[in-house]
């Protein structure tokens, strides 16, 4: 029998640190604590009815309020889940989210939610850039973890695993609670959280829908997996379906550089993360030796330095291109994150920074 849950959300952040590297970047991070973290917080709906004093009080359903954190992509207002009393990947086919401020409905589809803007419109349909497109693709989704994604330890990457062992001291201060992986491909990082156990809820969140057909179907190959705590989620990581500060920790894993604006989605990235959360994300730096290929860059007064032309190329891709660490410590400062710190090796770069006391 369904049951029906309003999700409510609570504000408060945790700190965390940052880290500083090579050619890639991973970013994290942290704000000012506006009030202490709690790890898992439960809750219960609870029927009473009247009855003899000797009678019991039956819990008809049961809870954990850092699970429901979802939002609705119009008004950020909280939604009522409809449909089993957890959020987890089975349940998504037979489950709804309602949104009572604006009336729209968001039913599961078979893999995932969606919690786009435009999410139910049938006659309408808009196209992402070049950058984000491609990742729609059946091909590319099918090849991403088949190949593509391996291919980037050329560039210093050192793997998914070896990856997540980089951030697992800047998430410290928020183990126990959520986690977003935005753009999550596959899921291939978002499964590793979820079978780390460090995690009371994990959302596999991409634009992509046969990304997030991938994902699901890697899930269904592996033996136990921990489908209770993980969920897929269809969004726009510039318009981020969750309410505000009601997010512990957001990790985007080789992505910022493929966001059509990477300041309008750290601006978001930011507004939903609590006090303290943590934002850890990886990318490239094509600094060093770039700096000499010839016609790359010329000077600019305008903006008193050099002002590269390879942005205009990358422009026109939908992507971009980080130059240098200080353009990705301007981009966090700038959306009011703190503790920026990155890690390098060749162009790969792990970054790590914190949401700050500020309201955003």
């Amino acid at each position: 029998m369904a049951t029906v849950t309003t999700i409510k959300f609570s504000s408060g952040f945790l700190p965390t640190q940052p880290v500083v590297g090579s050619r890639s970047c991973f970013f994290k991070t942290s704000s000012i604590l506006k009030r202490s973290f709690v790890a898992k917080v439960r809750a219960s709906s609870t029927a009473f009815v009247e009855t003899k004093p000797s009678e019991p009080i039956v819990v008809e359903n049961e809870v954990n309020t850092n699970k429901t954190i979802l939002a609705c992509p119009i008004c950020y207002e909280p939604v009522m889940w409809i449909g089993d009393s957890y959020l987890s990947v089975g349940s998504i086919p037979s489950s709804s989210l309602q949104c009572n401020n604006c009336k729209k409905t968001y039913s599961g589809k078979e893999t995932h939610f969606d919690l786009t803007a435009a999410s139910g419109a049938k006659g309408y349909g808009e196209s992402m850039p070049l950058a984000t497109e491609i990742f729609r693709t059946p091909l590319v989704s099918f090849l991403y973890e088949r190949g593509w994604r391996q291919n980037f330890i050329w560039g210093g990457f050192p793997g998914p695993e070896k990856e997540f062992e980089l951030m697992k001291d800047y998430l410290k201060p928020v183990l126990g609670g959520n986690i977003i992986d935005a753009s999550c491909g596959s899921g291939m990082f978002s499964r590793l959280f979820a079978k780390s156990g460090l995690f009371s809820l994990v959302v596999a969140l991409d634009y992509s829908e046969n990304m997030l057909q991938q994902c699901f179907e890697f899930i269904k190959k592996e033996e136990n997996f921990p489908e209770e705590n993980y969920v897929l989620v269809r969004a726009d990581i510039s318009r981020l379906p969750f309410a505000s500060s009601s997010v512990d920790a957001l990790h985007a894993g080789a992505a910022i550089h493929c966001w059509p604006s990477p300041s309008t989605a750290v601006a978001e990235i930011s507004r939903v993360l609590r006090p303290g959360g943590v934002f850890v994300a990886s990318t490239y730096i094509l600094d060093g030796p770039f700096n000499f290929i010839p016609f790359v860059r010329h000077f600019s007064p305008d903006n008193g330095g050099y002002w590269f032309l390879l942005q205009n190329i990358m422009q026109i891709s939908g992507s971009y291109a980080f130059l240098a660490e200080r353009e990705l410590e301007d981009l966090c400062k700038a959306c009011g994150l703190v503790g920026f710190t990155c890690i390098r090796k060749w162009t790969f770069c792990d970054v790590y920074c914190c949401q700050t006391q500020i309201s955003i």
